[in-house]
This record gives structure tokens, sequence and C-alpha cells, in this order.
């Protein structure tokens, strides 16, 4: 007989089995506990919730987001601008005034043939915007007034009774002197028709130059081809294209350098500052109503050239000058830099046979190199830097782009025109692409100082073509709006956005607005399908 044994401290596990085969108890497992409704508060404290986010987003955020990275577009006068850049808002018009100094005839026979003359030159149907304006210097003081330098009178024709009709132009006053029969200045007669026709023809052949560089600088801009003079010869264009190529871009300012390398240890001083002084500033003088020079000097006792050979070729030109060893001065104060370098060496130029030969060679908007023979003594005296002096003022005046015939006064008066006109096309020209890129590129800034600028270019414009009667002033005004119009194209934070696209814009936002838009849109999508089941149920209710 078994016994079982009583501990207080034993636990009875009752295990119970459930059958596989009952079918209730498999559905009430499967059955999923429903959560409890919501109540009417709880769906409306949801639906604010999402809705202030949404305000939170709309209302404050944007707003904020729009104001911080909307770019800032200055208004600018795109129409005036293009009109400028087409040439309607002003047709640059360069007239000459050209005086007729006559004291020996009578006023209303220098009247008649000054009306003759006009008339033939007004018949030969020019290029407008350069004619030729004669007119009759009223006072001596008028006549005085129309040799100074600074005069508005480009050229002065004095009339001389002699034997026949012949001209003489003065080598350093721009005076053109005529003789001409004592028969022939009676108006009305062939003589008088004769003597009007050779004057006429005479003025347009010595201005013709100056009106075939006026009328290239047309034909390269941006005014359309039927507002342009006619087209040029393929040998007249292409020397005129050269001759722009060489000279330098204006400035009111250049900085003039004089090197002297020598390759020993003699010589090591030279006089030049002597040799400028006599060479050299009479040509600055008169340079000074159109540019400014500083000058400076320096030494390089040791330079040895890139090519050995005595006589130098046009090819071993360019590997003379060898920038690395020889450390030339740098621009001071910004201003462009016009080297003139003298180099002590036995080095000739061939020019073009074997017997041959040069002492210089100028090179394009750079400066020039003079070949000079070793001095006897440790210095180069001024006597000897004289004809390296003359020939850099004349490379001189070939880098600014000075005209090369007629007197000197006469080639700087037209130098004066022509850079008025070339800076006013310029400045013109920058008005013009600033206002294409502004329309072309609508998400590009435009601060402030663009604007500032564009009006003070326009300004200036204005009075360049109102002074173009004035060289010296139409000078000054067109430089100025080429330089604000420069400035207003090329600033900085608006050059910056040029290569910008949109894909780089949507590359910033994407990782920043992803994980906050997507928990927001979501959450809205969901309460729009809650509101909509809610719907379909009271309508079925009902």
């Amino acid at each position: 007989m078994s016994s079982l044994s009583e501990d207080p401290t034993s636990t009875t596990t009752i295990t119970t089995t459930t059958s596989d085969n009952n079918p209730s108890t498999d559905n009430n497992t499967k059955r999923r506990k429903q959560p409890p409704p919501e109540t009417p508060s709880h769906i409306r404290r949801r639906s604010f919730i999402i809705a202030s986010f949404w305000a939170i987003v709309l209302f404050l955020g944007l707003p904020i987001w729009w104001k911080t990275t909307t770019i800032y577009r200055a208004d600018l006068p795109l129409g005036e601008m293009m009109d400028w850049a087409d040439g309607k808002a002003c047709s640059p018009e360069f007239p000459i005034r050209v005086a007729i100094d006559a004291p020996d005839v009578q006023a209303n026979e220098a009247e008649s043939l000054v009306r003759e003359t006009q008339q033939t030159l007004d018949a030969m149907k020019d290029f407008p915007g350069h004619r030729i304006r004669l007119e009759i210097p009223e006072t001596p003081m008028d006549r005085a007034a129309s040799l100074n330098p600074n005069s508005n009178t480009a050229l002065v024709i004095r009339l001389k009774q002699g034997d026949a009709i012949a001209t003489t132009l003065h080598p350093h006053l721009p005076i053109l002197e005529v003789t001409y029969p004592s028969d022939s200045i009676v108006p009305g007669t062939s003589a008088a028709s004769s003597l009007s026709t050779y004057l006429a023809t005479e003025l347009r052949s010595t201005f013709s130059e100056e009106q075939a560089i006026m009328s290239y600088l047309l034909a390269t801009s941006s005014i359309p081809s039927e507002r342009r003079p006619q087209d040029f010869s393929q040998q007249i264009t292409e020397s005129l294209s050269k001759r722009m190529t060489r000279s330098l871009k204006y400035s009111r300012t250049y900085h003039l350098t004089f090197s002297l390398f020598t390759s020993g240890p003699s010589p090591n001083s030279w006089e030049i500052e002597e040799a400028v002084r006599q060479y050299m500033d009479p040509v600055l003088n008169m340079l000074n109503s159109i540019h400014n020079f500083t000058i400076d000097t320096q030494v390089q006792l040791y330079a040895t050239p890139g090519v050995q050979s005595q006589v130098l070729t046009k090819e071993d030109l360019s590997s003379f000058i060898n920038a690395a060893e020889w450390p030339l001065s740098p621009s001071i104060g910004g201003a462009p830099t016009v080297n003139f370098v003298v180099y002590i060496g036995n080095q000739t130029i061939g020019v073009g046979s074997e017997s041959e030969t040069s002492q210089s060679w100028l090179i394009p908007q750079w400066g020039s190199v003079y070949l000079l023979s070793p001095p006897p003594t440790d210095y180069v005296p001024a006597e000897l830097l004289k004809q390296p002096i003359l020939t850099f003022t004349s490379h001189l005046l070939s880098l600014l782009g000075t005209p090369q015939s007629g007197s000197l006064p006469m080639r700087l008066s037209t130098l004066t025109r022509i850079r008025s006109a070339d800076l006013l096309l310029r400045a013109s020209s920058s008005l013009g692409s600033l206002a294409r890129l502004s329309l072309a590129l609508p998400s590009i800034s435009i601060p402030p100082s663009v604007a500032d600028g564009v009006a003070k270019s326009m300004h200036h414009l204005e009075l360049a073509c109102a002074s173009s009667t004035s060289s010296n002033n139409g000078l000054e005004h067109a430089r100025i709006a080429e330089e604000e119009a420069e400035r207003a194209f090329f600033e900085k934070s608006m050059v910056g956005q040029l290569y910008f696209p949109d894909e780089h814009k949507i590359a910033v936002y994407l990782p920043l607005l992803g994980p906050v838009g997507v928990p927001l849109l979501m959450g809205l999508l969901n309460e729009i399908r809650a509101w909509k089941k809610r719907r379909a149920e009271k309508q079925k209710a009902a």
C-alpha cells in the first residue's frame, strides 16, 4: 500500500491539453483584438496637430525660406541698354573742325570759297559720322586759339598767294599751307571751282586714315550692319586689324619701365633720367591731355638672352626675352606697364637680306627692345642713349594707337577722337552684353552696385555723345563710361553665379527637406484617408 507524502512546499502542476480538432478555439486565436474606437475629441486633437504643423510650414517656414533664398535683382533699364548697344541711343559722330586762315582774302571771297569747298566735301558722301566742317576765324585771337593743342580745331588751312596751286603740311604744327594763283579766288570762276575741289580732295586725303580707323571700329562693333559704314578691302582690313591688335588698351595712366640688361658686370650705370628728359619728355608733355605717365628705371647686372647667335632672326625674337631671368618691375598702382629694354651686347636683328640689320623691335602690347653695342666705359652716357630713347618714343606712339600720317599734333588730335569712339563703342557693347545676360539668366543676382554702374555709364555716355565736338571732354566721359560698364559687367558677386545650374540647388535642398517633408506628407495623407472612411461610414449608417 502506497502512501503520498504531504509536503507543504510541493506544488501540483495541472496541465490542460487542448484538442487541435476544436474549431471554436482556432477562430478565437486568429481573431485580432481591435483597438477601442476613437472619441471625437481625440480625432479633433490629431487633426489640429497635423494642421498646426502644416500651418507653421506654409505660413512661417515658406515665407522665411523664400525671403532668405530669393536672389536680389536690381531693376535695369534693359531697353535703353540695348538701344545703346544697337547704336539707336546715339549715333557716334566726330566732326572735324578745320579753320581757314586767309588774312589776304576779302571776307566775301573767303566765305564763297569755304561754301563751295564744304559743298564739294558733302557731295563725296563719306562716312556720315566723320565729316569735315570748315569755318573762318573771325578775329586774330581766334586764329591764335585754333593753333592751341587743346583746341577743338583739328587743322588750320593757311592760304597764300603764289604762282601755282600747291600744299605743304607743317611738320610740327597742325597747319596745311596752300598756295594759289591770284585769279583762283574770284567767286564764280572755273579757277575758284578748281581751288575748292583741290582743297576738298586734300582734306579728304589728309583725314583718310582717321576715317578708315573710325569705320573699322564701327564695323567690328556690336552695331547692326545696316547702321555701319561700307566695308573695306581685305588688305585695309588686315592692316587695321594688325594695328589694333598691336596697340595697348586705353588707360588714363601708363607706367613706363626702362631697363638696362647686360651680360657682364660692365656697364653698371646709365644716364637714363637725363636721356628721357631730353628726348622723350617733349612728346610725353604733348600726350598729357590724353594719358598720364609714371616712370621708373632699373639695371640688371647679369642677363643672358635665350639666343646666343650674333644675328637674330625673326624666329629668334620670341625666345630672346627670358622672363624667368629678366625680372621686370611690376605695374605700379594698377596702371598698365610698357617695358623698354636696352640690352648691352653684340647682337643685331636680321631684317631680310643678310646685309640688312636692325637694332630694335616692337613687341605688341608689351613694349620694345633695343640692342646697344657695349660702351667704352662702365656707364652709358645720355648721348649714347639718344637713338634708343627716340626709338622707344616712336614705339610708344605705335603702342598707344597713334596714326602714322600727319604732323605730331594732328596725329594726337586724331588719337583723341579715335580713343573716344573706341571707348564709346566698348561701353555701349558692354551694356548690351549685360542686358542680354540678364535676360538669358533670370536666376542670376544683380546687386545694387551693378545698377549704379549702369546708371553712371549711361549718364557719361550721354555726355560723351553730346561732347563729341569737344575732343578732350568727350574722351574723359567715354573713359568713365567704359570703366563703369566694365565694372558692372564683371561684378564679382554676379559672375560667381553664371555656372550654378538648378540641379545643384536640388542636390542641396533634397537631403534637408526629405526627412522633414516625408513624415508631414504621410501624416496628411493618412488623415485624409481616415476622414474619407469616417464620412463613408456615416453615409452608410444614415
